[in-house]
């Protein structure tokens, strides 16, 4: 399934949310490797999450098709964006991986991931195929961080109400369009 998106406007900024981007800004610039940049943008991430004045009543809409993206910033320079991910129960994503690293935190709700490791082709039988390695349920507060390769998984909204997810990749969504770089259509456990 993909995501409804809609793009930033600097006048629906909130102060909180101008505060959270200059933090990662400065995680960032640091040039530090992918797996580090992603642990210290979660630290900056987490103490915001929750929080009423962090994001706008429009950058909490759902989508009644699919989960809505709302790119709140991009970069200038493309190094890193700022997302909110809204799920309605039951939406979610297709099994994929990412262009980048990437931060993610609950902000509202409550977000349910499976991961996956990739098998490649046994000899013979030519085809590849995904085995769960873990099922995560991340609460409101949850941050979690990872950098390619080994990031493939897919999330949905398992909870009865809206859930609000904050998602900062190393890349600029806002030109990409997504985070993802392959969905995968394999053999894969549910």
């Amino acid at each position: 399934m993909t995501a409804t998106t809609t793009t930033p406007s600097a006048a629906r900024t909130t102060g909180r949310m101008r505060a959270l981007i200059e933090d990662v800004r400065e995680a960032v610039s640091r040039g530090l490797p992918p797996d580090v940049t992603a642990y210290l943008v979660g630290e900056k991430l987490a103490p915001h999450l929750g929080a009423d004045d962090l994001l706008t009543g429009a950058q909490c809409e759902p989508d009644p098709e699919r989960y809505r993206q709302h790119v709140l910033h991009a970069e200038s320079d493309g190094s890193f964006s700022l997302v909110a991910l809204v799920w309605l129960p039951g939406q979610g994503t297709s099994v994929h991986d990412h262009v980048s690293w990437c931060v993610t935190g609950v902000h509202q709700g409550e977000e349910h991931e499976r991961r996956y490791r990739l098998l490649p082709a046994e000899a013979g039988s030519g085809t590849a195929r995904l085995v769960a390695t873990e099922d995560v349920v991340n609460p409101l507060g949850a941050v979690c961080g990872f950098a390619p390769p080994g990031d493939i998984h897919r999330v949905w909204n398992g909870c009865d109400d809206v859930a609000v997810s904050l998602h900062i990749y190393g890349a600029d969504i806002s030109r990409l369009g997504s985070s993802v770089r392959r969905v995968y259509d394999l053999p894969a456990d549910a």
